[in-house]
């Protein structure tokens, strides 16, 4: 049986959108607050041609959150479909141009995707992080010296050690329903997701950090799968432990209640040992998809949230 307690989830892409669909067998009381600086694919050039925020990840969060009938199924799969061609529309989800269509003629984020969410009978709230779409600029560090890239895609993909990480603009406008969220919020959650483009940017919005730190719901942390394995994209190298601190280091006063791990993840200890003197609790658990070694597995990250309700984070 659902929980009713209020939960605000943040992050994008594949990462939210597993999140989201776990959460929802736990509570129907869900708000996605989704990152707004996508610039490849369908959303990039949707982006560049209406100067509106990003649609793709917001589009993959309604599609999480759909109903749980043949019409909300049906639609999510609708607002999936990309369309193959060789002309223009290539590439293009059905659910990125009705959202550009929606925001172009009334030129209201919120709005549109709330009209799409009462068309799909989500469950829950899907909203943007930042009033507008966002840039995010890294510098990195190898052997070759520093660059700096700009751009999700290429912050998502360049190798090296994160030197520093912003959006642009640097204090954009916070959308006014996400931080009312937040402070309705019982609950928080965190991760999975690409840590430097996805979900450390909602640090970045100085309204959204100030209002996370502020906020009296618990706070919970969902570190990534293989943080380790110097193949697995932005986060190549990097320990969960050096996550944590890479996080820390954007929003110093924001702690997280229950930090979790896979129980596959290495450094766990050094993690849990930290975790100790900071005054948050570790939790680790077998939450690999074994369809899909790279991600969660949504019905165990569902058990999960049932037994961090009923055995951790209870009241």
């Amino acid at each position: 049986m659902n929980s009713s307690k209020k939960v605000v989830a943040l992050g994008g892409g594949h990462g939210l959108a597993a999140t989201l669909t776990a959460l929802r067998q736990f509570t129907n009381e869900i708000t996605a607050i989704v990152t707004v600086a996508d610039n490849g694919g369908s959303s990039g050039r949707l982006r560049e041609e209406f100067k509106i925020a990003p649609p793709g990840d917001l589009r993959m969060a309604l599609a999480a959150l759909c109903g749980d009938d043949e019409w909300g199924r049906s639609w999510a799969q609708i607002m999936q479909y990309r369309f193959t061609s060789a002309g223009e529309l290539n590439g293009h989800a059905v659910g990125n141009l009705l959202l550009a269509a929606l925001w172009d003629r009334d030129e209201d984020t919120v709005a549109g995707l709330d009209r799409v969410g009462a068309l799909l009978k989500v469950v829950g709230r899907v909203l943007p992080m930042a009033a507008q779409g966002v840039d995010i600029e890294a510098t990195f560090e190898d052997s070759a010296g520093t660059r700096v890239v700009r751009g999700q895609v290429e912050v998502a993909t360049t190798r090296g050690r994160l030197k520093t990480l912003r959006i642009l603009p640097e204090n954009p406008e916070a959308c006014k329903e996400s931080l009312a969220a937040i402070a309705d919020a019982e609950w928080i959650t965190m991760g999975p997701g690409s840590w430097f483009s996805s979900v450390i940017p909602h640090l970045l919005v100085p309204a959204q950090r100030a209002a996370l730190v502020a906020s009296p719901a618990k706070k919970i942390l969902l570190l990534n799968l293989d943080s380790t394995d110097k193949s697995a994209g932005e986060y190549a190298g990097y320990s969960p432990l050096e996550h944590l601190k890479i996080l820390n280091e954007y929003a110093p006063d924001l702690k997280f209640d229950l930090v979790v791990a896979d129980t596959s993840t290495s450094g766990g200890e050094e993690l849990q040992r930290h975790l100790s003197t900071i005054g948050s609790e570790f939790l680790s658990a077998d939450l690999r998809s074994e369809s899909s070694p790279l991600h969660h597995d949504v019905n165990k990250l569902g058990q999960l949230f049932a037994h961090i309700g009923r055995e951790i984070l209870v009241g």
